[in-house]
């Protein structure tokens, strides 16, 4: 591992100035609610010219498409190195190599290999899946708790470009979907790996999304994709719910997605689109109603927040802010290409996969860019979500992330 340290008078500025700002770990996949949305302040609202103050740049993680999470002073990311993969730890302080951890046989495919998945802090604990169905509970330190293959445990297969979900925990359970027969969705007992339910009547392939928790008038529910279609069980055993297939392709659906006031919107990619569904709650279940369809938001795999009234995202190539209550669109922008997008501090953080990283202010009134810089080109696409953390966004680009300070002066 290897750490280079770029650092400068105005970078000390930032460190010792006094600041006015509510900071937050970024626990795992999509931030602390899983919404892509941090909830710091005080936070640069507009770039310099060559973008944010860069503080270290730690590479040897190994090649990869997950995004990061962040606990206390250490920051957890998956990668493959060689045949193996692995999950490493880095000090968010300097980027100094703690510690790494085999976690079994890699994957590699022809749209880039290694892992695509975050790992999950929870406590004193981590939660990792690979690309190839290993799923380990780790401490901070790196050693093992349990691990079990939940493609072998559930009868299921890989799906073409490899398991991409980032675990859920939610109370006691570990949620995954390894996509077996019975099984598309299964919880675990996080302190043990015992199976708790399985989706008995749910028998889909897994899709590339990664699940969310929402409580609906007092039933707790999981929603994610699965190959075929949007789906929600009752969190407490995994009773199918509904099944919502106009909003899934039938080549990947990627997008987590958005949960609020009892609505969920779900989107995708490859020609299909976006949707609105209002849910309710009756005798210990959950009811789907479709409010809108729209071709406005075909997300591909760079993820859409949710900023006030308003969703942020990319359509196929696109950026495109529409209402969420209605699905208007109200406006559309090139912006730094396609992208993934995180939010905080009422703006946007968008990698494009060009190497091009942009900051873009969350309005319905109009594209206001504030700012944007480039990446080094290290030969394959920038896929991996932007992580804002305490005051640093941090950039994932393949072998090498960067921490860059994103803290306003005083």
């Amino acid at each position: 591992m290897t750490v280079a340290r770029r650092t400068t008078i105005a970078v000390s500025a930032f460190l010792v100035a006094g600041m006015a700002t509510l900071s937050a770990d970024w626990s795992q996949w999509r931030g602390p609610d899983r919404t892509g949305v941090s909830p710091e302040t005080g936070l640069l609202t507009q770039w310099p010219a060559n973008g944010p103050a860069p503080l270290w740049t730690a590479d040897g993680a190994g090649v990869g498409y997950g995004s990061m999470s962040i606990a206390g002073d250490r920051l957890f990311v998956q990668g493959l190195r060689g045949r193996q993969s692995v999950v490493t730890a880095l000090a968010i302080a300097d980027g100094k190599h703690l510690w790494s951890k085999n976690l079994g046989a890699g994957g590699e495919n022809d749209r880039g290999s290694g892992p695509r998945s975050t790992p999950t802090v929870d406590g004193d604990r981590l939660y990792i899946l690979t690309e190839n169905g290993d799923l380990h509970c780790l401490r901070h330190d790196g050693s093992a708790v349990w691990q079990k293959n939940i493609l072998r445990e559930f009868g299921a297969r890989n799906i073409p470009w490899l398991l991409s979900e980032s675990p859920l925990v939610d109370g006691n359970h570990v949620i995954v979907s390894p996509g077996g027969r019975g099984a598309t969705i299964v919880a675990l007992d996080k302190m043990t790996g015992a199976t708790v339910w399985t989706s008995k009547e749910l028998s889909d392939e897994a899709g590339y999304a990664s699940a969310i928790i929402a409580d609906v008038q007092g039933v707790r529910t999981v929603t994610t994709y699965t190959a075929d279609a949007a789906v929600g069980v009752r969190a407490s055993d995994g009773k199918l719910m509904w099944k919502f297939r106009p909003v899934a392709n039938n080549t990947a659906n990627i997008a987590t997605p958005i949960f609020s006031a009892n609505k969920v919107f779900y989107s995708s990619g490859y020609g299909t689109g976006g949707a609105l569904l209002g849910l309710s709650a009756a005798n210990g279940e959950v009811r789907a109603q479709e409010i809108y369809l729209t071709r406005e938001m075909q997300n591909h795999h760079g993820g859409v927040v949710l900023v006030g009234d308003y969703l942020y995202g990319y359509n196929n190539a696109i950026l495109t802010c529409l209402e969420f209550a209605t699905g208007k669109m109200m406006w559309r922008h090139r912006s730094v290409g396609k992208g993934a997008v995180s939010a905080a501090n009422g703006h946007l953080y968008i990698v494009g996969e060009d190497h091009v990283v942009g900051l873009v202010e969350a309005t319905p009134a109009g594209y206001r860019e504030k700012g944007r810089f480039q990446i080094r080109d290290l030969g394959a696409p920038a896929w991996a979500h932007p992580v804002v953390s305490n005051g640093r966004l941090y950039i994932r680009n393949q072998n090498s992330i960067t921490s860059y300070d994103v803290r306003a002066r005083s």
